[in-house]
């Protein structure tokens, strides 16, 4: 069932455990500076928003990048979709997300509006879910966005609940920040809210049983808001949350028109909730530690082993695993007792773990997804395969392309269009533009892709040996070898290549050297592809 998504005051930043990690702070705290600069800063840049030294800074991206959170890229320090493992271990312990998306999905097709699910975080809302529609004034909003409770439609629902301690939190937390500067995903707020406005809202939303959002966040967005209630204790779980803009609908109109659809699709969302078995929790991530012995060997001083165990210890988190105890994060992460401990004791503090005393269980909170998850939840495929890409062409100098069927899953006639490239450094090479389009038959990457969905004797083969390798078909002397890319489900959406010119390898060269690069490339990207496709869309073109 959903886990326990109650606020709870901040933890001052003065009153850090003793037994606090600081690399683990000080790592988290980079991947924070990352994920509010869009996914990319310089070393220099860290510095500044960070405040550490720049061997610091550089031991830390060093660590985060032997781990696939992070890539150097020449000067840059830019967060992967392998980092978004992190935000799927919390939202798939939360189970939200998996439960009620569908029906999130199904009531943005049908109102044609846009459609979110929101947690509270502390005196904050996040969404963990968004159904988006494509137009030009659409919200841009992301699963992982922290927007403050008193700018939006959730946020005077789960004020209902509020304890005093809450409401004292954001009292200090708005005195502090009058402008909403720490909430980076909103504009600064231009007029100060009137005295008392935002408690007599939450009174009213706790009354009526929904709330609604009329151009608080800026002019022209508009939203109306229900909560879905935990069956379990009869609080709110998480809000459905209907956006638009007023040149489709008024906040009235909202109220009037799409508040009793989306009542509606609540009901059906808490029945859901009630009628859900309790989850398989499947084996636990045992020793997913047991690599950074190793990497501390390989890197030296530049990898921090305290760093590398600490962010090991969420993913031990999970569906089935929402609660777990001290001695339950040490067996499934393979470290010990005493370096778990610390750890957690680390992200408490931090606000990214919430402990029950009652049961002496630990679980994630919402602010987990504020590691990279925001600006990695709208990646597409050809923007994780470009580096790998580039890798595998710099290994092999040659041509290296992604392709996916236009459209997908066509059979007779279909066509591949070129996604994503890296050129070679030869002065032959072969030069193809992204968007270019060919027959899916004439080409290895389409053999490839067509072998998932076709059957003739050729496409068995392809589909047997797990790649297509073709001479000169599509042009004199030009020789391919593909392999494809599946996701998280084992479906073939993509395939890879390397072109070359005849001359410079056999077929049977290109089978012993380029093959095993090949299928490496693949694999990356497989990788980086289901961390990202767990709990978002991820585009193909």
């Amino acid at each position: 069932m959903p886990a326990d998504t109650t606020t709870s005051p901040p933890v001052p930043e003065s009153a850090v455990p003793a037994e606090a990690v600081a690399p683990l702070i000080r790592g988290v705290g980079v991947l924070r500076e990352l994920t509010e600069a869009g996914g990319t800063l310089s070393p220099s840049g860290l510095e500044r928003a960070t405040g550490l030294a720049r061997s610091t800074v550089d031991r830390i991206t060093s660590t985060l990048a032997r781990m696939g959170y992070v890539r150097l890229d020449g000067r840059d320090a830019v967060i992967t979709p392998r980092l978004m493992e992190l935000g799927n271990a919390y939202l798939a312990a939360l189970r939200l997300p998996a439960l009620l998306s569908g029906r999130a999905d199904a009531l943005a097709d049908e109102l044609d509006e846009s459609v979110s699910l929101a947690v509270a975080d502390r005196d904050g809302i996040r969404f963990i879910h968004q159904a988006t529609r494509r137009r030009a004034m659409s919200l841009s909003f992301r699963i992982g966005d922290l927007l403050p409770a008193e700018r939006t439609a959730p946020g005077p629902l789960f004020a209902s609940e509020w304890t005093d301690a809450d409401w004292r939190a954001w009292r200090e937390r708005r005195a502090a920040d009058p402008e909403d500067r720490g909430f980076p995903a909103v504009p600064p707020r231009e007029l100060p809210a009137g005295q008392g406005e935002f408690e007599a809202k939450a009174a009213q939303a706790g009354r009526d049983g929904w709330a609604l959002d009329d151009q608080l966040i800026e002019p022209g967005l508009v939203a109306v808001s229900v909560p879905v209630r935990d069956p379990r204790t009869a609080r709110i779980a998480c809000v459905a949350n209907v956006v638009s803009h007023t040149s489709r609908h008024t906040a009235t109109d909202l109220r009037e028109t799409l508040l009793p659809r989306l009542r509606a699709t609540v009901a059906e969302m808490e029945r859901e909730l009630a009628s859900a078995p309790d989850p398989d929790p499947g084996p636990p991530p045992s020793g997913s530690a047991s690599w950074i012995g190793a990497a501390k060997n390989e890197l030296g001083r530049e990898f921090i082993e305290s760093l590398a165990r600490g962010l090991t210890v969420l993913t031990a988190f999970g569906e089935g695993r929402a609660a777990l105890t001290l001695t339950d994060v040490a067996r499934a992460t393979g470290l010990a007792r005493a370096t778990a401990r610390r750890a957690l004791i680390t992200y408490e503090h931090l606000g990214l773990v919430r402990q029950q005393p009652e049961s002496r269980t630990f679980g994630l909170t919402p602010r987990v997804l504020s590691l990279g998850f925001p600006p990695l939840s709208r990646t597409t495929l050809p923007r994780i395969a470009a580096p790998h890409l580039a890798d595998l062409s710099a290994r092999v100098r040659e041509s290296t392309a992604l392709a996916v069927l236009v459209p997908p899953g066509s059979g007779e006639g279909a066509e591949i269009q070129y996604t994503a490239r890296a050129v070679s450094p030869r002065i032959m090479g072969v030069d193809i533009r992204t968007g270019t389009r060919l027959p899916a038959s004439a080409t290895s990457l389409g053999r490839v892709l067509l072998a998932d969905t076709e059957g003739s004797a050729d496409l068995d083969r392809v589909r047997t040996q797990g790649y297509a390798l073709l001479d000169e078909n599509w042009e004199d002397g030009l020789r391919t070898i593909a392999v494809p890319v599946r996701d998280r489900t084992g479906r073939v959406v993509a395939a890879v290549n390397v072109a070359l010119h005849a001359a410079g390898r056999t077929a049977e060269e290109c089978v012993a050297e380029i093959l095993p690069e090949l299928r490496l490339t693949a694999t990356r990207v497989e990788t980086e592809l289901r961390a990202a496709g767990h709990f978002t869309r991820v585009p193909l073109l």
